[in-house]
């Protein structure tokens, strides 16, 4: 029997909500503060475009496995949703289809969780062919297993969170037809994986060395993209401004150009449906030959917001790559919040809008990527190898000996561990 869901796309109903957050000795484990996640959780209903009126937390020992909360908490959510005039209810975790189900029929409400959340921002934010594919598969993988929670919810206001985005007219289809859709979605992720993996080689084979921002989300990567390199992005004070990677072309100092690529930004409790849907945009991370991690300075979630970028970026294979730490928004920095900051040549704090902060940045990148000072003797014949002199490093000094050139080269990192070893014979020890 086919599973239908309707829309009524000609009516989108403000969505006005109740945020709710249950602390359990699990989350006290973890370490995550309950009042900033429901900060963050703020944040997330407001970037979707959710009304947000009130909110209610509560402390239990585990979850409840019919309703999440405590079944005496239910009935107060309610009582509170219809005292403020809420049509939905927002949970700060991932709830289960049952959950969503029977919550529904207790609230009489639209239900969503925080996975369902980020998926819908993600919708409204995909613009590119692969970035609208990467969310529908995470939207439909998440939507699969919950089909039975979500009946009336999808369809209860005719739109809104929970219901926008690439994967809509895709929730009409049943449990067959669904799996079917995300077979042919990861055929075509794997297609486009393929062609962005003969652009990088092409872009190895041609030297370029590649930095990427990373970072948490809203922490100023695309500013600094922009300031950067001129690059025309889209720039908002909102979490999840930039979906699709950019990359642009930086010149440093020295003249060297590398190529700096923006990413999506990271956030704590990233969905993994996410997280394995943009797998293959991650991997520009991997490729690089150093990060830049972005950091919001002024935030008070400094900390944790960047274990919880160190975490994904262990989850991705790149936790050893040269880093160097930006810590961005000085200008909007307490002293105190100043005076805490890390510093020395891997750590920096800046503005976006600082021009000479900007310069250091180039700086520390030029510096980072260089490498040891070595001499080479090359015979004066093998013209080749000093062209390859000039592609690895700088010659600060030539001198010649009989027939033999001595090149000192200040070596770039990068290009040597590429090209470096057709000249390992010519080392002058």
């Amino acid at each position: 029997m086919a599973y239908s869901i309707t829309f009524d796309t000609d009516t989108e109903i403000q969505d006005r909500a109740v945020l709710v957050s249950l602390v359990t000795d699990e989350v006290k484990k973890k370490g995550i503060d309950p009042e900033h996640s429901l900060h963050e959780l703020i944040q997330l209903a407001e970037t979707a475009g959710v009304e947000v009126l009130d909110s209610l937390s509560q402390n239990l020992q585990k979850p409840d496995p019919k309703y999440f909360i405590g079944k005496g908490k239910v009935d107060e959510l309610r009582m509170l949703m219809e005292a403020v005039e809420a049509n939905t209810a927002i949970f700060d975790h991932e709830l289960s289809g049952a959950q969503v189900r029977h919550l529904e029929e207790r609230l009489d409400a639209k239900i969503i969780d925080r996975t369902q959340l980020i998926l819908d921002i993600f919708a409204q934010r995909a613009n590119t062919r692969e970035g609208i594919i990467q969310v529908e598969l995470a939207q439909l993988t998440y939507l699969l297993p919950r089909l039975s929670g979500h009946g009336s919810n999808l369809s209860r206001l005719g739109g809104g969170i929970g219901t926008r985005g690439p994967g809509e007219s895709k929730l009409e289809m049943d449990r067959r037809h669904i799996r079917g859709r995300v077979d042919d979605l990861k055929h075509q992720l794997a297609e486009i994986s393929r062609h962005r993996k003969l652009y990088r080689e092409r872009r190895k084979k041609s030297d370029a060395v590649q930095v990427a921002l990373v970072g948490y989300t809203n922490a100023g990567k695309s500013t600094l993209l922009k300031q950067l390199t001129d690059a025309d992005v889209y720039i908002q004070n909102q979490l999840f401004a930039t979906l699709d990677p950019t990359s642009r072309v930086l010149e440093l100092p020295s003249g060297k150009e590398v190529v700096l690529t923006d990413t999506v930004g990271f956030i704590q409790n990233l969905p993994h449906d996410l997280i394995a849907a943009f797998r293959a945009t991650l991997e520009e991370v991997n490729e690089a030959n150093l990060i830049l991690h972005v950091v919001d300075a002024s935030s008070e979630m400094r900390e944790d917001q960047m274990a919880v970028v160190q975490k994904i970026l262990v989850e991705l294979g790149s936790s050893d790559k040269p880093q160097i730490v930006l810590y961005n928004k000085k200008d909007a920095c307490t002293p105190e919040q100043l005076e805490m900051l890390n510093s020395g040549d891997d750590h920096l704090t800046i503005s976006a809008f600082d021009d000479a902060d900007l310069l250091a940045i180039r700086e520390a990148i030029q510096n980072t990527l260089k490498g040891d000072t070595i001499n080479f003797r090359i015979p004066a014949n093998r013209g080749d190898l000093v062209s390859l002199l000039y592609r690895v490093g700088e010659i600060t000094n030539q001198e010649f000996e009989g027939s033999d050139s001595i090149y000192t080269v200040l070596l770039h990192k990068a290009d040597y561990e590429k090209n470096g070893y057709m000249l390992q014979d010519y080392i002058e020890l």
